[in-house]
């Protein structure tokens, strides 16, 4: 079942303008792929994105050579990364339910994904994301802290509870120090080999 806020933003959004938006920031010359670029620097070969959304994270690291499998609970979210990127392994699924009989160097979770697993399965998403890291693998997470979604604390209670250890801790993806009155986080958190 999704949450509320999932729900109400997915009813606001139209996939065409939200794909659009990432167009329109490569052309005005911002980079639009600062999550590919942080996944990146840790040199993985393989990469699970986490509610991949419509692809855009996946199709940019896959561009880069990785091996990469996106997975999503939203059916027209998939369906339009599979329309875009055919060639990829696209997977409807929820974190929590995920079971792909491999593991990945690395997961990420792009865009507020942890908020919008509803409440009562945000421990098992993550325990899903870890079952799917090699031993030393990462999570890499980017999400609002705002009220009402999890804090740091909820969020690193679940990745303990999953075997996995805080390694780094930035406020955007291209790794601003994190500090008082940060309203956004991107956690990298390590399997515990």
């Amino acid at each position: 079942m999704a949450p509320d806020d999932w729900s109400q933003w997915r009813e606001r959004v139209d996939l065409e303008g939200y794909d659009e938006r990432w167009r329109r920031m490569a052309e005005a010359g911002e980079n639009p792929h600062g999550e590919a670029d942080l996944v990146c620097s840790f040199e993985p070969a393989s990469v699970l994105d986490g509610g991949c959304g419509t692809g855009r994270v996946a199709i940019e690291l896959a561009r880069r050579g990785l091996d990469v499998v996106g997975a999503d609970l939203d059916p027209d979210m998939i369906t339009r990364a599979r329309a875009k990127a055919p060639h990829l392994e696209w997977v409807h699924s929820s974190l929590a339910d995920l079971d792909l009989g491999r593991s990945f160097d690395v997961v990420v979770l792009a865009g507020n994904v942890i908020p919008f697993v509803a409440a009562g399965e945000r421990a098992a998403a993550v325990a899903g994301c870890s079952r799917h890291l090699s031993p030393g693998g990462r999570l890499i997470a980017g999400f609002q802290l705002r009220a009402g979604w999890p804090t740091l604390d909820d969020y690193d209670g679940w990745c303990a509870g999953a075997g996995l250890e805080l390694e780094h801790r930035w406020s955007t993806w291209d790794r601003a120090t994190f500090g008082t009155g940060a309203d956004y986080t991107v956690t990298v958190s390590t399997s515990i080999p």
